[in-house]
């Protein structure tokens, strides 16, 4: 029976994917380029960014499960979490430019404004991205379906990274010329209507299949105590915080890193010499990167199947922390060994990203098998909530901890700020991302865990459609 339907077509999961290449254009924007373009480009303090990025997550502790909340009471005819992908994607579009957008106003007058368009961008973000996250939840009841489905999503959402990172800078250079600011606003509105077709692309290729127990009654608080009692949710979430952390603080310091420390280098290669700008190092680094973790999570069905989920998890994460910590300690011209480095770093990470989403969606079934209650809008938006807490404290820690290290924007900097920036690029994600292994070593849904759920909820399921 289609509600039963266990196995998805690959038009289905290409198609679910593209929403996550979608978001990606913008997640990989922030985590890449947005305290840059406002400390650089919009003229914003380091320190002032970062608690801006911090002030934020108030809000968001807010409307992020109130929006899994109503999406967990919508009812339409296309589902309850498909509307939202047409619904909010093209304010989700211009909210983008607008954020990318530097008015001439007085050094006030920009920060409110850039206050109001960030927060405004990460409420879109919400309302977008929890019922797409929670949509994997209920395209396919089987958990490792839901595992390749993961695989296909984050290939998708690193193709959006390969986008920006290749593209980005370039369209920067080419619209704006000198005028660095107009040259975003440009780009950001480019990214912003490919985002828009691919969101409408996922609305028209999926649909839902998995639905609350027929006798279940709204009831929120019900939901939350269920949440917060669910120990495989927590362990997860707590990990994704500091595997963000990890990603945002390393990601958003690649550009000051090549910038300031590695500058301009000659290399030679096969016999002849390149003279190449750090925009073109920097990006190559950071496409290089992509492409193998992309390799990475192709790979990761295989790895959960052979050591588990839980285990891959743990284990990449924790590889990618100490290929991270070995990079402070190459030098400044060995431009290969950096390099190399880093692809160890990716390929590691490229499993982790994977299994984060399927791990949650495992939790969301683990909640309904305990609790003969199913909240997966609300349990998205809680699992959003950990990613958008890692993403924003990432960005203050690196607003806040450039400045105690003394950067100033556009100059060139002193020894102290160089070993700050280092620092961000290296140790402090490391510590991160140790943090965030630890936390899973207790997590309790391995595979052959999940495989008893799957069958106990699939036969509920079927008693409960063959007494109605």
């Amino acid at each position: 029976m289609e509600n039963n339907k266990k196995y998805l077509s690959l038009k289905e999961k290409i198609g679910y994917s593209l929403g996550d290449t979608a978001s990606n254009l913008y997640f990989q924007t922030f985590m890449l380029f947005l305290m840059y373009f406002y400390t650089d480009v919009y003229g914003l303090p380091a320190a002032t960014v970062g608690t801006m990025f911090l002030i934020t997550r108030i809000w968001d502790t807010v409307n992020d499960p109130v929006m899994g909340t109503i999406a967990d009471r919508t009812n339409t005819r296309w589902g309850k979490f498909r509307p939202y992908l047409i619904w909010v994607s093209v304010p989700f579009g211009i909210l983008g430019v607008l954020t990318f957008t530097t008015p001439d106003f007085d050094p006030t007058g920009k920060l409110i404004y850039a206050f109001i368009t960030y927060n405004l961008l990460m409420m879109a973000y919400t309302a977008i991205n929890v019922p797409y996250s929670a949509l994997m939840a209920v395209i396919t009841p089987n958990s490792m379906e839901r595992t390749e489905l993961s695989s296909f999503r984050f290939v998708a959402a690193f193709v959006g990274g390969l986008i920006v990172q290749a593209s980005v800078l370039a369209l920067v250079r080419y619209f704006g010329g000198d005028n660095e600011a107009l040259g975003w606003q440009w780009t950001m509105g480019i990214l912003s209507m490919l985002a828009i077709l691919l969101f409408f692309t996922t609305f028209i290729t999926t649909k839902e299949r998995v639905y609350p127990p027929k006798e279940q009654k709204s009831d929120f608080k019900q939901d939350l105590k269920d949440l917060i009692s669910n120990k495989p949710w927590i362990l997860i979430a707590g990990a994704t915080v500091f595997q963000l952390v990890f990603i945002v603080v390393r990601n958003s310091t690649i550009i000051y890193y090549f910038k300031y420390y590695i500058l301009d280098q000659k290399i030679s290669l096969f016999g002849a010499t390149y003279e190449l700008s750090y925009e073109v190092l920097s990006s190559s680094f950071m496409l290089s990167g992509t492409i193998v973790t992309i390799i990475g999570a192709i790979l990761t069905k295989w790895f959960a199947q052979k050591f588990d989920k839980k285990n891959t998890y743990t284990f990449f994460l924790l590889g990618s922390a100490i290929f991270s910590a070995a990079i402070f300690f190459v030098p400044q011209d060995a431009i290969i060994l950096l390099f190399l480095l880093n692809l160890f770093l990716s390929f590691f990470f490229g499993p982790v990203s994977v299994l984060q989403w399927a791990l949650y969606t495992d939790t969301a079934d683990y909640s309904e098998w305990v609790n003969k209650r199913r909240a997966t809008g609300l349990i998205m938006a809680a699992s959003l909530f950990s990613l958008k807490l890692g993403l924003t404290l990432g960005g203050a820690i690196v607003g806040w901890l450039l400045a105690y290290y003394g950067f100033v924007a556009n100059q060139v900097q002193n020894a102290e700020a160089i070993t700050g920036i280092k620092l961000l690029m290296t140790i402090y994600p490391a510590i991160a991302g140790v943090i965030g292994a630890l936390l899973m070593v207790k997590y309790p849904l391995n595979n052959k865990m999940m495989a008893k759920i799957e069958e106990e909820l699939q036969s509920r399921r079927a008693n409960e459609m063959a007494t109605n």
